[in-house]
């Protein structure tokens, strides 16, 4: 193995038998020796399904099916993927919880892992007694725990109850002297499953701070899970996507989420317009004939890129001063901004036929998560409605790394735009 390379896995699957789980059955005990007998394969290595939760049938399933992936050192892996794709259970097989069924896994250096709230920890035992424990089972000696002792009581914020058993911890508790612990100990590999969504957002933003300067400046790998997008993007270089088991992409974190995006449409469908009938328009003199929306992930719009806007406006005849009217609302239907385009001292001087707009929202400073937006042809700032279409648009803003910082949070503070183009482009719509 490469020197600079600091988990290499080779052909990972891991096969899982469903339902009640025993000992096993007579007549599978029988089978397995039979095969083995004729000096066969273990014929359970070889059925079994897929890993998709969709399916039925099948006394197997592979939950994990020849993984192949390299991490060098110093990397931060993010591994996504819906529910059931195997995630868990390859940070599980890493740090050694389970065994793989097939395939070699080759480590270079000790993992530190916080997989689940409750894992590495004795119930009984206070939380200073957990955190030499911990580091015991890292090899650590007495005197560098020591050393590390006072950070990770101050990162977790529990001093209070350092010498309280943790089954009196809540779940919060829990999980920020485990990830306090994990963090601070020296391992030069560590391992972060979904858990820290159970800590507040204060902390979350913590932990994320405390892996990117963990991997930026002491080179320590780090391997992170979960659902967070946003997280995700701004704390990983490297990313692996999961699909029923099996290795979809491998490469830039940019990469792998695109083609993420790309399956799931967390954010709904980008454009919910529709080409309406005659009919609806026939008592309309201007209207919307089309609404396209430009972005290089679909339904989402990372931070620091503009949103795009092309739209079609078609008048039945000359109506002088007819103005664009933009709103924006969040997931919650609360109005985020409304503007129209003589804010910003552009006249679209519209003509009888097809026309043309283009508006580029310019670096939306807005908070992360799900938008809509809503569209008006109106006169002298809604004295007159031509044509409405309520929420045309959903999309999704993701954190970006902004500056090469590593982490970035964003204050939503509204939207500048302006038309960047215009033109009237009779009858070549």
């Amino acid at each position: 193995m490469s020197g600079n390379i600091a988990i290499k896995v080779d052909n990972l699957s891991k096969l899982y038998r469903l339902g009640q789980v025993g000992t096993g059955t007579l007549s599978h005990d029988l089978k397995r020796w039979w095969a083995q007998a004729r000096g066969k394969e273990d014929p359970y290595l070889k059925i079994g399904m897929v890993n998709d939760r969709s399916k039925k049938g099948g006394d197997y399933s592979w939950a994990l099916k020849d993984i192949n992936f390299e991490i060098n050192k110093g990397d931060v892996l993010g591994v996504i993927g819906t529910n059931g794709a195997g995630k868990s259970t390859l940070l599980k097989i890493l740090s050694r919880v389970t065994s793989p069924t097939e395939g070699t896994i080759r480590v270079k250096g000790r993992i530190a892992s916080l997989l689940e709230v409750g894992t590495g920890f004795h119930p009984e035992m206070t939380g200073r007694e957990n955190i030499f424990m911990n580091g015991a089972i890292l090899g650590m000696s007495k005197h560098e725990i020591i050393r590390k002792f006072d950070d990770i009581v101050e990162f977790a914020g529990i001093a209070r109850y350092i010498d309280t058993p943790v089954k009196r911890y809540s779940s919060g508790m829990y999980v920020r002297l485990a990830f306090a612990v994990a963090a601070h100990l020296e391992s030069e590999i560590l391992i972060v499953d979904e858990v820290l969504a159970v800590g507040d957002i204060e902390f979350q933003k913590k932990c994320l701070s405390k892996m990117n300067d963990i991997s930026h400046n002491d080179g320590r790998t780090v391997l992170f899970v979960s659902h967070n997008l946003p997280s995700v993007q701004a704390l990983c270089n490297r990313g692996v996507m999961l699909e029923h088991g099996k290795v979809k992409i491998t490469g830039n974190i940019n990469d792998v989420l695109a083609e993420y995006l790309k399956k799931n449409k967390t954010g709904g469908d980008a454009i919910i317009w529709k080409q309406r009938e005659e009919s609806v328009l026939a008592n309309k003199q201007v209207f919307f004939t089309k609404v396209d929306f430009q972005s290089q992930y679909d339904n989402h719009i990372q931070m620091g890129d503009d949103i795009v806007l092309n739209l079609g406006v078609h008048l039945r005849d000359t109506y002088p001063g007819i103005q664009v009217r933009l709103a924006m609302h969040n997931v919650n239907e609360q109005l985020i901004t409304t503007v129209y385009n003589p804010d910003y001292n552009f006249e679209l001087s519209l003509k009888k036929g097809d026309n043309s707009v283009r508006i580029v929202i310019q670096k939306p400073n807005l908070l992360p998560g799900d938008y809509s937006i809503s569209l008006s042809l109106v006169y002298n700032y809604g004295s007159t409605v031509y044509d409405v279409i309520d929420n045309c648009i959903n999309f999704n803003m993701m954190v970006a790394d902004v500056g090469g910082s590593g982490i970035s949070f964003s204050a939503d503070r509204g939207i500048n735009w302006f038309y960047t183009t215009f033109e009237n482009t009779t009858n070549k719509l």
